[in-house]
């Protein structure tokens, strides 16, 4: 087959049907391979590979920025019933042709080829339309959580839109956006739970397919996560609860005292505690863009260049609107070596940490494309999510310095000072609601009979949420603290794909440790490290970086007391 015929772009790519598709993957099928041709062997699986993912990201991102959107969901389901059951059984071919000549392997496809040997483990053809069906309910629990709307005001708005509210000074303001939002959600609790029995269903038989004693066993070794163990993560929630979740404490202690208040309710975390009113950093898209390109160019020209490369040729779609997904996210475009980067941005100081975190994905994506030759080394396969998530969290670290006005950015320096207050306290209240989420997936799936009654889940969730998330009062509000897991959507979309953060934030404080000191050149070690892709085992990729890949509490320790002393600092700026 000629490889040079396969279309230029996966938008016309993701119209061929399969029997377009086939012949080329049975072209590689048949090859003889040798050491001579294995490289441009891999180049052509390359090629093939990069457009069979771009078009599926290209019909899925469909299906978020328009939940509501008929068409985009028809297409998408036919792509995951019709094309990548097909594709993935064909790509186990390859696999196996691969792992069946060793010797032949290229020196610079070396951990690719480790991963292949763990994927080949556990691949099943009679999980293909199990994985299918998996897509589906999330997109289904998607959809649900899209259409969740309120009248505030008069005006409909999406529950994201409230968010600005938890922000006024006037408490019972906040407290009646807060319920009512609670309101809404509760609403859709019998619809999310029938979701999540029949996903947790699935999940397990995809488990008992591929031989494996629970879904946590399976999704550890998909997720290819060689260089740590489900004791690992049961370690790291310990470090926190030892010593991130009085530090937490504290946070809500001062927010405490400084608003003058009995005990802080859920409505009251993310009000400035000095009753100012809510940061508002910029007034529309196009303002939001323009400075964070600004910013991205004092951070590093290469970078800012990325970012607009991603302006020019509309790759970013970030206003809030009805029917569009929750959350933000950065996916490739492999074939054309873009990302793309969706978000729900509604006028607030998260907004920017947001797009800068997005924007940390997307140098990667920037940072690799041209670096590494294999599909199999970039973007969702081939990058640990640990250490993509440290591209992410330390942008918005190394970005900071340059939020100030004067540096282009968007704010006063009391505001500067404010914005970075709330950051660093936001990281540090973060780990224990990440440990939460993690520990309960845990629970879930090696308890999958007891988990398979929401009730059940609920009680494991509330036990979690009494270990690690204190100094909110949450009594009488029990409710609002079960639809947390049902309105996050990692355990529905992305199991077990939330230690990563916790361990990339640990990851992220250490570099911008090194940015204190030395901007430039912890700016350097991060585009050295992000180069590398998924070529370098995470401990590798962490250090490279600068940064040490750990579950301890020593570490932890130090990152804590770090944070700390910069709040003091800034504080004292106020």
């Amino acid at each position: 087959m000629d490889f040079t015929k396969l279309p230029h772009t996966a938008v016309d790519f993701a119209a061929w049907s399969w029997d377009q598709i086939e012949p080329y993957f049975a072209d590689l099928a048949a090859r003889q391979l040798t050491a001579s041709n294995a490289r441009a062997w891999l180049l052509d699986w390359t090629r093939l590979a990069e457009l069979l993912d771009e078009a599926n990201w290209r019909l899925y991102i469909a299906t978020t920025v328009n939940t509501a959107d008929e068409d985009a969901q028809r297409r998408y389901a036919a792509y995951i019933d019709t094309i990548r059951p097909k594709a993935q059984q064909a790509e186990q071919t390859l696999k196996q042709k691969l792992l069946a000549s060793p010797a032949v392997v290229p020196d610079d496809f070396g951990i690719s080829f480790q991963k292949m040997q763990w994927q080949s483990e556990i691949y099943r053809e009679s999980n293909l339309p199990l994985l299918a069906e998996e897509a589906k309910l999330s997109t289904e629990h998607n959809k649900i959580i899209g259409a969740q709307t309120v009248m505030w005001e008069g005006e409909e708005r999406t529950l994201s839109q409230l968010v600005p509210i938890y922000q006024e000074p006037d408490r019972a303001v906040r407290e009646k956006a807060w319920r009512l939002s609670l309101a809404r959600q509760l609403q859709d609790k019998d619809a999310i739970n029938e979701v999540w029995v029949k996903m947790l269903d699935v999940r397990s038989k995809i488990a008992k397919n591929a031989g494996m004693s629970d879904y946590r066993a399976y999704k550890f070794k998909e997720m290819l996560r060689f260089d740590y163990t489900p004791e690992d993560c049961l370690a790291f929630h310990d470090a926190i609860e030892e010593v991130v979740v009085p530090a937490a404490e504290r946070v809500h202690a001062r927010r405490k005292k400084r608003l003058g208040l009995d005990s802080v309710r859920p409505w009251d975390v993310m009000v400035d505690p000095y009753g100012r009113p809510a940061l508002k950093p910029y007034q529309t898209i196009d303002e939001l863009l323009s400075k964070t390109s600004a910013i991205f160019h004092k951070v590093d020209p290469t970078l800012g260049g990325y970012f607009d490369v991603m302006r020019r040729e509309g790759l970013l779609d970030l206003d809030n609107r009805p029917n569009k997904a929750p959350g933000a996210y950065n996916l490739p475009f492999e074939a054309a070596h873009r990302p793309f980067i969706f978000g729900n941005s509604v006028g607030i100081h998260d907004d920017v940490t947001t797009l800068f975190h997005e924007g940390g994905h997307s140098f990667h994506t920037f940072e690799t494309s041209d670096k590494l030759p294999y599909f199999q080394q970039r973007g969702e396969v081939g990058i640990p999510i640990e250490f993509a998530e440290v591209a992410s969290m330390a942008m918005e670290l190394l970005a900071s310095p340059y939020l100030p006005a004067s540096e282009g950015g968007f704010y006063t320096d009391e505001e500067y000072a404010r914005a970075m207050i709330d950051h660093l306290e936001g990281i540090v209240t973060f780990w224990p609601y990440m440990a939460i989420l993690d520990a309960y997936q845990h629970w879930v799936y090696t308890h999958i009979d007891e988990a398979m009654n929401p009730d059940a889940c609920d009680a494991e969730w509330s036990a979690l949420w009494k270990r690690f998330y204190k100094g909110v009062d949450w009594t009488g509000l029990e409710d609002g603290v079960v639809m947390r897991w049902r309105r996050q959507p990692h355990p529905f979309s992305y199991p077990f794909y939330y230690v990563e953060y916790g361990l990339a934030q640990l990851g992220a404080v250490q570099v911008w440790r090194n940015a204190l000191k030395d901007q430039a050149g912890a700016v350097a070690a991060y585009r050295r490290a992000l180069a590398l892709g998924g070529s370098k085992p995470l401990p590798e990729l962490f250090q490279t970086a600068g940064a040490k890949f750990g579950f301890d509490a020593d570490t932890m320790h130090s990152a804590i007391s770090l944070l700390e002393e910069q709040i003091e600092k800034l504080e004292a700026r106020l």
